[in-house]
């Protein structure tokens, strides 16, 4: 009976930090006059996921949170009217949502060292989306780039927001995960 409280719990605190990183991705600090943004800590509640239950339940629930992006890609953003072919709009869901946002789930992968642990994770978690966006924007959207080389473009272009989102959340994991109230929700 335990084991089965303790999954249902943990299948709600992840529906309601989807739901929560969701609506933070709506709310945007800064957005970049082409597209991204930094938004309020729309990373935070994703990648507490890894870091309270672990990597493999990291990446699914940040794979949902993937499929959420993705529909506010589609519905939100316009993705399907960009004038992409087929093959690209594969490959930019692919790689600029589903990819880019499951990813994520790794940034648990060195809890057990701590804080440092939790920035490491972060950062290696947001650095892989980082470099998701970058094969997206080399290969996909290269079209659109008026400089001469594409794949520099692509670096400033996905830097220019990703770098804040990730020194951001990093920041405030490491806050969130100093409170004796959320240590005892994934102790």
């Amino acid at each position: 009976m335990e084991n089965r409280k303790s999954f249902t719990k943990k299948l709600c605190v992840t529906a309601v930090l989807i739901a929560l990183g969701s609506v933070l991705s709506l709310l945007k600090v800064y957005e970049m006059p082409l597209g991204g943004s930094v938004t309020l800590l729309s990373m935070l509640p994703i990648v507490m996921l890894p870091l309270m239950y672990g990597t493999a339940w990291g990446l699914v629930g940040a794979f949902m949170y993937s499929c959420v992006q993705l529909m506010f890609g589609i519905f939100i953003d316009g993705l399907l009217g960009w004038g992409l072919s087929l093959v690209y709009v594969i490959g930019a869901i692919i790689f600029d949502y589903l990819l880019a946002y499951t990813v994520l789930g790794f940034a648990g992968i060195f809890k057990k060292m701590g804080i440092v642990g939790i920035i490491l994770g972060v950062v290696l978690a947001m650095v892989l989306r980082f470099l998701s966006h970058l094969i997206s924007g080399g290969i996909f959207f290269a079209s659109w780039c008026d400089w001469d080389n594409v794949w520099f473009y692509s670096f400033c272009y996905n830097g220019a927001y990703m770098l804040p989102e990730m020194i951001i959340t990093a920041f405030a994991a490491v806050l969130v995960f100093k409170n004796p109230q959320i240590k005892k929700l994934y102790n």
